[in-house]
């Protein structure tokens, strides 16, 4: 069984006011993510980040898009539950921009094992924050990523304030997929797996849904989308992400068609 790096919607609504705020759209699959092992990040180091109100993450992929993962919410059509906050690293933050959605795109063939990305588009577009490029092939699907969040720190722990932010090894399909690890339950085509044999770093309850990244060749590029796992940080247990060069042309054309 798959578990989710997301948060009941019961959890959600014990994060500060301020900050979250209950929604119809969050998920009902139970839930797992937060960064574990983390550092607290700068404020602006990663200005694309966002905090969704049901308790996920996600990244600024235009001023009215926010790429997230499927499993964070019910359906595509119109929706204006959810509440985006970004532009900060602390939640509380008066200089915190918050903006409300008016649609929510699915990925049409998401049935709860893969196809774990969707688009939450804005009513008003964010700007003079810069946005997270997708991408287009796999040559950066490997190597060491950079994961960040305000998930739990620890498996079962609370939400963070502050964003937190770490870095994981990429784990080839083999291993990921072996007796060991997931045994067999990885999607290796849609799926890319990153983490520690030994565990002690890996995203957690509420990171659901936010990006895994690493330098390109002009910057930051997404290479995933924090989907499930083992618990959090667990030995021989990585964290399992959306590989986002799998489904680059179908995010594309989606966001096209939604204005993005």
């Amino acid at each position: 069984m798959r578990r989710w790096r997301t948060l009941l919607a019961i959890l959600a609504a014990v994060v500060t006011a301020a900050t979250m705020s209950p929604s119809p759209a969050a998920a009902s699959d139970p839930v797992t993510p937060y960064v574990v092992g983390g550092t607290r990040a700068a404020q602006g180091e990663f200005p694309w980040m966002v905090r969704l109100s049901m308790g996920c993450g996600g990244a600024l992929y235009s001023p009215t898009l926010v790429l997230t993962a499927a499993h964070c919410v019910s359906r595509t059509g119109a929706n204006t539950s959810i509440t985006a906050t970004l532009g900060v690293v602390d939640l509380q933050s008066s200089s915190r921009i918050t903006r409300r959605s008016n649609y929510v795109y699915r990925a049409p063939g998401y049935n709860g094992n893969g196809d774990d990305w969707a688009f939450i588009r804005l009513a008003s577009p964010v700007t003079g924050i810069a946005t997270l490029p997708i991408v287009t092939s796999t040559a950066y699907d490997s190597g060491t990523f950079t994961i960040a969040g305000w998930g739990a720190a620890s498996e079962g722990g609370s939400q963070q304030r502050y964003l937190l932010k770490a870095t994981v090894p990429f784990v080839s399909d083999a291993t990921c997929n072996s007796s060991a690890m997931y045994g067999g339950e990885v999607i290796a085509a849609e799926e890319i797996c990153a983490g520690y044999t030994s565990g002690g770093v890996d995203t957690c309850q509420g990171d659901s849904g936010g990006p895994m990244f690493r330098q390109g060749a002009s910057g930051w590029v997404q290479v995933g989308i924090v989907s499930w796992g083992d618990g959090c940080a667990r030995p021989n247990k990585p964290g399992v992400y959306t590989q986002v060069s799998y489904f680059s042309a179908a995010i594309r054309s989606a966001a096209t068609s939604l204005g993005g």
